[in-house]
């Protein structure tokens, strides 16, 4: 049986995720310390841990079917790639920043100046789409202490709280783009291997679907339930079951777990009593 190879980060927060999610979808991997390569137990699958910059080409190259990458990676790396499903997490910004006692306050303040950066690809179009012509210093790693050696006047880098600014006196000034996971795949994955592609993404879509969303269950009088089935159109439509006390029933649906609060405030509103809300581990639709 063909198995499915599919790429992460070798360490760090992406990795993390990375193998975090591949549980949550049923794949348990046995990877051993300082492993480069493992197999999953229950599912055709090879995960290969490699460096994050190395990994569009591996994909190019048809080295493994898939990746677990960020969507800045592959901007920058592999914009040629095909991204099959968003996955939701590891998300942060490519961003220029400068010293926060620089007088540069502004991208058109960088024309004529010096940007150390690890994306120079990225930064070149976006500089070229806003008419800013900046001298670019490549730099892999430690992007961030360019400005204070003399090195540049600003740098371009990734951004995820920005406490790595803040602790080297800098502050953003431009957002090129934001990222987040992404599942992309090769463009030589064989007709077998695409075959697995799409069950590991029908798994991923249930698990992504689950996070974003809460179950609810609630106690409403009957003659507020029309009303109620505005506020909690469900899936399709809430399920409603009558309770002993007359004049009641129970209302089951699920709801978007970034409009919980409001949900909540419209419900009690229209008299809902008893409500209950639950996290959802998967949903399959």
């Amino acid at each position: 049986m063909s198995k499915l190879k599919i790429a992460v980060q070798k360490s760090g927060r992406l990795n993390e995720d990375s193998m975090k999610i591949l549980k949550e979808i049923g794949i348990s991997v046995d990877n051993g310390k300082d492993q480069l390569k493992a197999s999953a137990r229950n599912f055709p699958l090879e995960v290969f841990y490699l460096r994050n910059g190395d990994i569009p080409q591996y994909l190019r190259d048809g080295v493994v079917d898939a990746a677990i990458i960020g969507e800045n990676v592959l901007i920058e790396k592999g914009n040629d790639l095909k991204i099959v499903e968003r996955l939701g997490f590891s998300k942060c910004k490519v961003s220029i920043a400068v010293p926060k006692s620089s007088e540069l306050k502004s991208l058109k303040d960088l024309d004529g100046k010096r940007i150390a950066t690890s994306y120079p690809n990225t930064v070149n179009q976006f500089l070229e789409k806003a008419g800013v012509n900046a001298n670019l210093h490549i730099i892999n790693g430690s992007v961030e202490i360019a400005p204070n050696i003399g090195l540049a006047d600003g740098i371009c880098d990734i951004v995820s709280s920005g406490s790595t600014l803040f602790k080297n006196g800098l502050k953003e000034v431009e957002v090129l783009l934001k990222s987040e996971a992404v599942l992309a795949t090769s463009p030589k994955i064989s007709d077998e291997n695409q075959a697995l592609i799409d069950k590991l993404q029908f798994r991923l879509k249930s698990v992504l679907k689950g996070r974003e969303s809460k179950y609810i269950l609630l106690n409403a009088p009957n003659d507020k339930l029309d009303d109620i089935i505005g506020i909690l159109p469900g899936m399709n439509s809430p399920s409603i079951l009558p309770l002993a006390r007359e004049g009641w029933s129970s209302m089951h649906s699920v709801i978007d777990k970034n409009d919980f609060w409001n949900v909540i405030d419209e419900l009690k509103a229209n008299g809902a009593e008893g409500i209950l809300v639950c996290p959802i581990e998967n949903m399959v639709l």
